[in-house]
């Protein structure tokens, strides 16, 4: 960070912000504490003093500006707001938890002390112990949901002023905030906040998408908003005729989302119907309830216009896992568009906008247990046994970060939320880790149907068990829930320290029964590991415990005779004999005058360019998204320095984004179309004869492109083909997908991952 002193014009913006902070706070209904928020913030701002951002500004604005989400966005209180204010002081200065402790108390130094502990992003060079620290963030959820909401806001805040880093820091901030910042602000309820990481995300990962699709959005947009006031003009006069205060809003589709349903729908942007969506917010009447009230407003709706019966989403019966509620229906407008119309009273509207905070503000007591407690002691349970592995662990947590959920019922009518894509299994599981463990099946509707049955809405679920069931290690592929893969992986660790103990007492019987091997013990140890090419003991004992490996044979192993080779089976391990000679002399130590010079490491540019003669050679193209020049890539260095280049949106790139950024590197390319590149296309269409010669002309005659696969299928009328191609970059592939989607009969044409 800079440092240098502040300008009178500087000191003047710090002021101003925090005044707006205190506007901010005055319209909240909390308990006005200004004079504790004004300490705090004269705390920071000396802290601070005269350091700034990468991006030249007084770093005070960025605690200020979190302070500022922190009320605004999420609707927190004094506490949450000193916290906010205080956040990086413990980490960029020498004052310390207990100093803040001693000067505000000892809640707001707890949520200091959380947030000091993951500073940086949630994994660093060091994976494993980020993954610690992110789990005790994580377990605060149980004692101070404040710490996680804080930290929400700090990296919004980081998001906006993104720009300032370079290229490479901005794909890892930015991997990691779809990765796990974005999805556990929808589950804690902050829509817009997830709305808004998800679209900076979209934006830094894929500026020149971005920017074509928020380009057409701005186009279209004044023309939608006048399309919303000739929608809404009979809503509002229904709405005034029945009494109700009430607010319409439009709520026009962020940039990301509308990118995520093009690629979803294999569509243009043309065709994406639901960019605007219309939102009524009432104030209910106290005669009737909530629930009849919103259906009253939607039985006037579908009298003005044409309901779609298959978008009809009721979330007041049934609230969402993270406590949201509203009732939503997709209508048809005069013009021939469908817009979905969106009811929710205040309360449900504030739940909406404000999440877990606003949730808490209208819980009504102790038997209020609603999906989000119930998830939030799911994710108390996973955090108490985490995963040795960092990724694993955060790949658990991030199983429980669904957006969407199905509804099923027990034999006995109660309800149960699952994440989209559970199985019968998961439900296993969900009942009871020994329930998950024993079953063999489940009846659903009253039909029998096997562990890998995926579940539907309204399904009615019997779980069977039977006592000699034990879990299956393929059981794995097919649950989904955190809850599942933790209680199978549980099972699996004491079914193999059972093995291990076992093993270890009957390698230890062997050795001792033998004179020579008792002799040299740990030589023995030794030798077995490397001819069943182990490293640690535990691997030996849990496959002599299973009976992988025999134990008649390891004199033999041990101490081969000398001048011949000796053929003994690996059982277990292969069918065929395995050579095994007499170990070699192991070479004579260097002496040390003689030991080579440590060479200085080159300090290298985040930053690299991919030309013809370096691709295959200093860089390797990823086969897992099989990139080609003009795509948007990243360089990812692995522990051996070998660089691979991966596709910004490859998943495995997510993945290195949120554990190995600084092994990450920005890349360019500066190819002269000199070498090409396999990719695959894939075509659908009606089944007309000559339609795929004209393809097949387009590619060969017009584009003059080389194929290497074809494979083409048809049936009822429709033909599906896949083809591999050879081509030099994107923009010969978009300017072939673009010609051949103009052809007639044609009705979708794609680029493939290649099997």
């Amino acid at each position: 960070m800079q440092k240098s002193e502040f300008t009178a014009e500087e000191d003047l913006m710090i002021q101003r912000e925090f005044e707006a902070l205190l506007d901010d706070y005055a319209h909240t209904p909390h308990r006005q504490k200004v004079e504790l928020i004004t300490h705090a913030f004269n705390f920071a701002y000396k802290a601070h003093y005269g350091v700034r951002r990468l991006s030249g500004e007084p770093y005070i604005m960025h605690p200020l500006a979190v302070a500022r989400i922190c009320v605004r966005d999420i609707g927190l209180g004094s506490t949450s707001i000193c916290s906010a204010l205080l956040h990086d002081v413990v980490e960029d200065t020498d004052y310390t938890e207990q100093d803040i402790a001693g000067l505000f108390g000892e809640k707001i130094a707890q949520i200091v002390g959380g947030l000091t502990k993951i500073s940086g992003g949630v994994f660093g060079d060091q994976a494993s112990e980020q993954a610690e620290n992110f789990r005790k963030l994580l377990l605060t959820i149980s004692e101070d949901i404040r710490v996680v909401l804080i930290k929400i806001a700090d990296r919004l805040h980081n998001m906006r002023t993104l720009g300032s880093q370079p290229k490479d820091k901005q794909y890892k901030i930015a991997g990691e905030t779809q990765y796990i910042y974005a999805p556990l602000a929808h589950r804690l309820g902050l829509f817009p906040i997830k709305t808004e990481l998800e679209d900076l995300s979209f934006k830094y990962e894929h500026p020149e998408t971005w920017q074509e699709i928020h380009d057409k959005l701005e186009m279209i947009k004044q023309t939608k908003l006048e399309s919303y006031e000739v929608f809404c003009k009979p809503i509002r006069e229904r709405l005034e005729s029945m009494g109700y205060k009430f607010t319409l809003k439009a709520r026009i589709k962020s940039v990301y989302s509308i990118w995520k349903k093009m690629m979803s729908k294999q569509c243009a942007f043309e065709d994406v119907y639901d960019i605007m969506a219309v939102r009524i917010i009432f104030t209910p009447s106290e005669s009737m309830s909530e629930k009849d009230q919103c259906w009253m407003i939607y039985s006037a709706i579908t009298e003005i216009y044409r309901p779609h019966p298959e978008r009809i989403r009721d979330w007041i019966s049934t609230p969402k896992a993270n406590g949201y509620e509203a009732l939503h229906v997709t209508v048809m407008g005069k013009n021939g568009e469908w817009v979905e119309v969106q009811i929710r009273t205040d309360r449900m509207n504030e739940i909406a906008e404000h999440g877990y905070a606003a949730h808490w503000k209208y819980k009504t007591g102790e038997s209020d247990d609603s999906e989000l407690d119930k998830w939030l002691e799911d994710i108390k349970d996973i955090l108490a046994h985490p995963d040795k592995d960092a990724m694993e662990f955060l790949g658990t947590f991030k199983l429980n970060l669904f957006a969407h959920e199905v509804f099923v019922f027990t034999p006995k009518g109660e309800i149960k939320t699952m994440p989209q894509g559970s199985t019968a299994l998961d439900f296993a599981f969900l009942l009871h880790s020994k329930i998950g463990e024993h079953c063999i099946g489940a009846k659903v509707n009253h039909t029998l149907v096997p562990l890998s049955y995926e579940l539907k809405g309204g399904d009615q679920i019997e779980v069977l068990t039977s006592n000699s069931q034990h879990p299956q290690k393929e059981w794995l592929k097919f649950v989904t829930t955190a809850k599942a893969k933790k209680g199978l992986n549980q099972f699996f660790m004491r079914e193999e320290r059972k093995y291990i103990k076992h093993g270890e007492r009957l390698v230890n019987d062997a050795i001792a029964m033998d004179k020579e091997l008792a002799a040299n013990k740990d030589q023995a140890l030794a030798r077995l590991l490397t001819y069943y090419a182990m490293t640690k003991p535990e691997e030996l004992y849990a496959e002599v415990g299973q009976g992988a490996i025999r134990l008649d044979n390891f004199h033999d192993i041990v101490f081969p005779k000398r001048g011949w080779k000796s053929y003994i089976p690996f059982i277990g391990k292969s069918d065929k004999p395995v050579e095994v000679q007499a170990p070699k002399e192991e070479p004579k130590e260097q002496k040390e005058e003689e030991a080579p010079k440590p060479q200085e490491k080159k300090k290298e540019p985040h930053a690299i360019v991919l030309t013809d003669e370096n691709l295959g050679k200093e860089y390797i193209l990823s086969n897992c998204c099989h990139p080609i020049p003009g795509d948007e890539v990243l360089g990812y260095k692995d522990a051996s320095g070998q660089m691979f280049i991966h596709k910004v949106d490859c998943p495995e790139a997510a993945l290195l984004k949120t554990s190995y950024g600084k092994r990450l590197y920005s890349a360019t390319w500066n190819t002269h179309r000199v070498q090409s590149f396999v990719e695959a296309i894939e075509l659908k269409g009606i089944d007309k004869f000559g339609v795929f010669i004209k393809v097949m002309q387009t590619m060969t005659q017009d584009f003059h492109i080389n194929m290497r696969a074809i494979n083409v299928s048809s049936e009822d009328g429709i033909f599906k083909g896949t083809m591999e191609i050879y081509v030099y970059d994107r923009s010969e592939l978009d300017a072939l997908l673009k010609a051949v989607s103009k052809i007639e009969n044609i009705k979708e044409v794609k680029r493939v991952n290649i099997d």
